[in-house]
């Protein structure tokens, strides 16, 4: 995911943002389907290799995508919508594993699952008829003329049904710009600030985001619960994952974006520290979920966050490079989480409550306002 996320986040600037999402769908679910089959465990574990590649940047180009085609002052809303579409397959997939994993119809149980999971490609032909590519991006190649196609197109698709409006006469041509970026732009002004923030901020988001996300059931094993009740308990977790990004979809627009992670980061931190102190079910299935519902909210308010600060040119390349951090530090993370678990739960929540700490500061002293901005504002 870390090598995916650098490669394609900077392809899609130069390719494009519809074709590098249609192309990392389609490698996602070709090898999770190859995996599905694996002889071996060797195999699988190259066939996950491959299709992290795929799936390591597709969040980052979908953003991005997203970001670039609907008005300011939805941008939050509409990012936060296709992250409670993303957090949907959380709990279904935990229903899924729940109801499979055990059983073994014609092949393993979680095949199946992988089966399933790799069901995206069928809907890859389907994007590439439907889907027009980003306008500002082809305003930046120069493709002006392309662009003011894709414009018109989405105007009439959204006035189709309502009263005719008047045309608005353009008065000069508008020249191409052809804005070729590069990577270096990011570590000059005014872009380094945001860049470094960034970077810093994966970094620490990742310990506390994955590490209750990918760790919750061996915590409660470690803590005295049944294999049996860790998964059911976590499954009844996961059945909240959809809310966060709703409650995003509804405040993201309202409430200032940067002042949002902040809160919410602290949120996780305590919440963290009361699940890594439960030892009833009700204490571990309330926290577990409140820590849930904060960390997904947090994930789709700091996806719409991210993708505003950097220009058109090298937006993908600069969510891309400080996004694929996050994957580095999911790859560490869990070596450091194995080794503090030694010394018990409760530290492993203090390890997290500390990293959301951190991060609440870094955006605080470093993130700028960008609700109700223009991207072109934004990026100076």
């Amino acid at each position: 995911m870390f090598f995916g996320t650098i490669f394609f986040g900077m392809g899609s600037d130069r390719w494009g943002r519809r074709i590098s999402f249609i192309t990392l769908l389609l490698i996602y679910s070709v090898f999770t389907l190859a995996g599905a089959f694996a002889p071996s465990a060797g195999w699988l574990i190259a066939m996950r290799f491959f299709a992290g590649l795929g799936i390591g940047a597709e969040i980052v180009v979908i953003g991005t995508y997203v970001t670039e085609l609907v008005p300011s002052h939805a941008r939050g809303r509409y990012v936060a919508i296709t992250q409670v579409a993303g957090f949907t397959a959380v709990p279904v997939a935990a229903i899924l594993s729940r109801l499979l994993v055990p059983t073994h119809f014609l092949m393993a149980g979680w095949r199946w699952v992988m089966v399933i999971g790799a069901s995206g490609a069928l809907l890859t032909w389907w994007f590439r008829r439907r889907l027009p590519e980003s306008p500002r991006w082809l305003e930046s190649c120069g493709l002006t003329a392309e662009a003011d196609e894709v414009m018109r197109a989405l105007e009439a698709e959204s006035l189709s049904g309502a009263a005719a409006q008047p045309a608005i006469a353009v008065q000069e041509p508008v020249r191409p710009s052809q804005e070729r970026g590069t990577f270096a732009e990011l570590w000059r002004p005014p872009y380094l600030r945001r860049t470094v923030m960034l970077i810093l901020f994966q970094l620490l988001q990742t310990i506390g985001f994955y590490g209750f996300a990918n760790w919750a059931p061996t915590f409660l094993l470690k803590r005295g619960f049944s294999l049996l009740h860790s998964l059911e308990y976590t499954m009844l977790i996961a059945l909240v994952s959809p809310v966060g990004p709703i409650l995003c979809a509804w405040t993201s627009d309202r409430l200032e974006r940067k002042w949002t992670i902040v809160v919410l980061a602290l949120l996780v931190a305590a919440f963290g520290l009361g699940f890594g102190s439960a030892s009833t079910p009700a204490a571990v299935v309330t926290f577990g979920a409140l820590l849930t519902l904060c960390n997904y909210w947090f994930s789709a308010a700091f996806h719409a966050f991210q993708a505003e600060l950097f220009p058109t040119r090298i937006r993908a390349t600069g969510v891309g490079f400080t996004y694929s951090w996050s994957r580095l530090s999911a790859a560490f993370t869990s070596l450091l989480i194995g080794a503090v678990l030694a010394h018990g739960v409760p530290a492993v929540f203090a390890l997290l409550a500390a990293a959301m700490t951190g991060v609440a500061v870094i955006i605080a002293v470093m993130g700028p306002r960008t609700n109700r901005v223009t991207l072109e504002e934004l990026s100076g």
